[in-house]
C-alpha cells in the first residue's frame, strides 16, 4: 500500500515501486498539522477575494479554523463515524468544514450546490448525515424546506448568515458560533484537538463522493485516506507539483476532481489555492491568478475554446490571417511531435515567433500565460480541442480516472501526448480490459465500495479489480484508449461498433454547437443527432446577419440557424467512415439542463433519460417527416404551470 511521506520530500519511484509508510502522515488532519507547524505563518495555504482585495491565509491559520470548528462539532454532539454533509461554492471555510469534522473521526460528504431541494433531499436522507454545513441562505433554505423528509437532521451550520438575522429555528446554528463553542473547549482542554487527530487511520473512510449518475441517481462511493493520499503521492511522481505553485479552486468541491486537488494534493504538496470573489468573476480572477497548473473537464475547455473562436472572427481580416497561419503551423508541430518525429529548425522557429506574436496574447487572455500544465479529466476530450490549445503552447494533457479510484489512473506524460489516448496508466496502477472491452483497473486508490449499496460494490469490485463500465483498448504505446461507456456504445446494422461521444465531441468543436448527443442503432438505417445550439454565440450570429429572433426556441429553429447547423455537421461527416456519418439532425428547442434530469451535476449526458424523455422525437428523426410537433410544459416562478407547443424542423445532411 501507498503512504504519505513529508509533503516536500516525496521520492520519485519506478512504476511499481510502492511509497514507504509513514503513519505519523496518513490522514488528512496530520498532515494539516504536520503543515502548520512546517510552514507556520510564513507561508500563504489559501487566498480568498473579497471585496475586490486577495485575502491571504497561512497554514498555521488554516489548522487554527479546522480545530475550533472541529471541538465546536464534537460540542454538538457531533460523533466519530458520523457524515457532516457540505453544501455551498468553494470557499475556506468548506475545506475548514471538511478536515473539521475528518479530525473529530467523521467523514465529510460534499454535496452539488446548484442541486435542487428535492435532489438535496434524497442524498442527504441516504447518507445519514446528521449535520449539514451550508455556505449561506440559498443553500439553508433548501435543507429547511425538506426539513419533514430529513429526520435525522440534527444541526444546520451556515456560513455566510446575510439575510438568516431573523431566522429562529432551532436547529440552526453559525458557523461562527461552533468555532466559538470550539474554542471554549480548546482552552478547557489543550490537547482534546491532537488527541483526536491521532486516532485517525488511513484506513478510515475520509470521504463520501458523489458518482456522475449517468445512468441513475448518483452513487456515494466511500474512500479511505489510503485511497485518496495514494493517488496523490503516485501523481506526484508523474507531475512535478510543488509548494511554489498557484491554483485556482472554482469547480464543485463535489466533484473528486476538485477534491483530489484541492484537498489531497494541496495537503501534500503544499501549493496555495485561491478561491475567485463569486462564480461570475472566476474567469476574472482566475486572469489575475495566473495559476502554474489547473485542471478541468471537457465542457471548461470546450467553453474557452468557444470563446476564443468567437473573438477571433470578431476581429479584422489580417489578424484572422495571421491567426490562421500561426495555428496550422502549431498544429503541424504538435502533430509531428505527438507522433515521435524530428521537428525541423525552421518549424521550431516560426513556432517560436508565433508563439510571442499570437499564442501569448491569446493565452494572456485566456489566463493561462503562466499555465506550466493543464489537464482535463471526466471524460474524453475530443482530438481537435487537444490539437487546438497544445497548437497555441497550452501543455494539455489527459486524465483519465473515475471516482472509484480517487480520481486518476492514468494520465499523459510530458513528450508523450497522445490525442487519441487517455494516457499511461500512474505509478502501482495496472489496467488491462476484458474480452468484451470494458477497462478495469487495480491499484491502492481503488475504493471500499458503495455507501448501502452492496450490489452495486459486488458489480464494480471483482477479485481486487476496478470494473468502470468504460468500452476501450490498450493502445501499441501501453496508453489507455476510452471511447464511451459500455451501455452507450452504438452498434451499427453492419455488426460495426461506434462511440458516439467521439462524433459528438467533433460536432462540439465549434462556437455554434453547445451540446450533442448522437443517436442510433443496430435496428436503425443510420445515424442522427440531436444538438443545442449555443444562444450567445448563436444569437450573435444571427445579429450580425440583421435575423430577428425572441427566444431560444425561436432562434433555434430559424432557417438560417439550421443551415449553419448543416453546414457544420457535414463538414464532420467529411471526416467520418460512411457508416458514421450523420444523416439528420435537430435542432432542439431548449438546452439539456441538469435540473431537467438531462444532464449530470459535472454536465455529462444522461443518455438513457434522454433517449426516453424524446423518443417520439427520435423515432420522427429515422421517418420521413420534415417536421414534429413537441409538446413541454414550463414551471414559471410564481408557481403557475404552462405548455408549450414548438413545431421543430427536422433536417437531412446534405454529401
Amino acid at each position: 500500500m501507498t503512504a504519505v511521506q513529508a509533503p516536500a520530500e516525496v521520492k520519485r519511484r519506478g512504476p511499481r515501486e510502492p511509497l514507504e509508510v509513514s503513519p505519523d502522515l496518513d490522514t488528512f488532519p496530520k498532515l494539516l498539522m504536520h503543515n502548520a507547524q512546517r510552514f507556520g505563518h510564513g507561508k500563504v495555504a489559501f487566498r480568498e477575494k473579497e471585496m475586490g482585495i486577495w485575502q491571504g491565509i497561512t497554514w498555521q491559520e488554516y489548522l487554527n479554523h479546522v480545530r475550533t470548528f472541529s471541538l465546536g462539532l464534537v460540542e454538538l454532539g457531533f460523533q466519530k463515524g458520523e457524515v457532516l454533509a457540505i453544501i455551498g461554492d468553494n470557499r475556506p471555510e468548506l475545506y475548514y468544514a471538511a478536515l473539521g469534522a475528518q479530525a473529530a473521526g467523521g467523514i465529510s460528504y460534499a454535496l452539488y450546490q446548484d442541486s435542487l431541494a428535492e435532489q438535496l433531499a434524497i442524498l442527504l436522507d441516504f447518507s445519514d448525515a446528521r449535520f449539514v454545513f451550508c455556505e449561506d441562505q440559498e443553500q439553508a433554505d433548501k435543507v429547511l424546506e425538506m426539513e419533514d423528509r430529513l429526520p435525522k437532521i440534527v444541526r444546520i451550520i451556515v456560513d455566510d448568515w446575510r439575510g438568516m438575522w431573523r431566522y429562529r429555528h432551532p436547529k440552526l446554528i453559525s458557523f461562527q458560533e461552533v468555532e466559538r463553542l470550539g474554542e471554549e473547549a480548546s482552552r478547557r482542554d489543550p490537547g482534546r484537538f491532537a488527541a483526536m487527530v491521532s486516532q485517525g487511520k488511513g484506513d478510515d473512510v475520509a470521504i463520501f463522493c458523489q458518482t456522475s449518475g449517468t445512468t441513475a441517481l448518483p452513487k456515494l462511493a466511500m474512500l479511505t485516506y489510503r485511497n485518496l493520499l495514494s493517488q496523490a503521492c503516485n501523481f506526484r511522481q508523474v507531475e512535478a507539483i510543488s509548494e511554489r505553485d498557484e491554483f485556482v479552486s472554482y469547480l464543485p468541491f463535489a466533484w473528486i476532481g476538485e477534491q483530489m486537488i484541492s484537498v489531497s494534493l494541496h495537503l501534500l504538496a503544499g501549493f496555495t489555492v485561491n478561491f475567485p470573489e463569486e462564480p461570475e468573476t472566476a474567469q476574472r480572477d482566475f486572469r489575475e491568478i495566473g495559476p502554474h497548473f489547473t485542471f478541468a473537464p471537457p465542457r471548461i475547455w470546450e467553453g474557452i475554446h468557444s470563446s476564443i473562436m468567437v473573438r477571433i472572427m470578431d476581429s479584422g481580416w489580417v489578424r484572422r490571417r495571421i491567426f490562421d497561419l500561426a495555428m496550422h503551423l502549431g498544429e503541424r508541430f504538435v502533430h509531428m511531435e505527438s507522433e515521435g518525429k524530428p521537428l525541423p529548425f525552421w518549424l521550431k522557429l516560426a513556432r517560436l515567433l508565433s508563439y510571442w506574436l499570437v499564442y501569448r496574447p491569446v493565452l494572456d487572455k485566456a489566463g493561462l500565460r503562466r499555465m506550466r500544465v493543464a489537464w482535463t479529466g471526466g471524460a474524453a476530450l475530443g482530438p481537435d480541442y487537444f490539437k487546438f490549445f497544445r497548437a497555441l503552447g497550452l501543455n494539455l494533457k489527459q486524465i483519465y480516472g473515475q471516482t472509484e479510484i480517487a480520481g486518476i489512473s492514468c494520465v499523459h506524460r510530458d513528450g508523450q501526448v497522445r490525442f487519441w489516448t487517455m494516457g499511461a496508466p500512474l505509478p502501482e496502477t495496472e489496467v488491462r480490459t476484458t474480452p468484451e472491452g470494458e477497462i478495469v483497473s487495480r491499484s491502492p486508490s481503488v475504493f471500499l465500495g458503495y455507501y448501502k449499496n452492496p450490489e452495486a460494490t459486488m458489480q464494480a469490485l471483482r477479485d481486487g479489480w476496478l470494473y468502470s463500465g468504460d468500452y476501450g483498448a490498450i493502445d501499441p504505446s501501453g496508453d489507455v484508449i476510452c471511447f464511451d461507456r459500455m451501455g452507450d456504445v452504438i452498434e451499427l446494422s453492419d455488426g460495426s461498433k461506434v462511440g458516439p461521444q467521439v462524433i459528438e465531441n467533433m460536432l462540439k468543436f465549434t462556437p455554434y454547437i453547445q451540446e450533442a448527443m448522437v443517436v442510433g442503432g443496430k435496428e436503425r438505417p443510420y445515424l442522427a443527432a440531436i444538438l443545442n445550439i449555443d444562444m450567445r454565440n448563436v444569437g450573435k450570429w444571427a445579429e450580425d446577419r440583421g435575423i430577428a429572433y425572441t427566444s431560444y426556441t425561436d432562434l433555434s429553429q430559424k432557417p438560417e440557424v439550421l443551415d449553419l447547423l448543416g453546414g457544420i455537421v457535414a463538414e464532420v461527416n467529411r471526416r467520418l467512415r460512411p457508416e458514421w456519418r450523420i444523416r439528420r439532425f435537430v435542432s432542439l428547442y431548449k438546452e439539456f439542463h441538469p435540473d431537467d434530469d438531462e444532464l449530470t451535476r459535472t454536465r455529462k449526458l444522461r443518455r438513457r433519460f434522454i433517449a426516453e424523455r424524446y423518443k417520439d422525437l427520435i423515432e420522427a428523426l429515422f421517418g420521413d417527416q420534415e417536421t414534429y410537433q413537441a409538446t413541454f410544459t414550463v414551471r414559471y416562478e410564481d408557481g403557475r404551470i404552462g405548455e408549450i407547443r414548438p413545431v421543430l424542423l427536422l433536417r437531412s445532411v446534405k454529401e
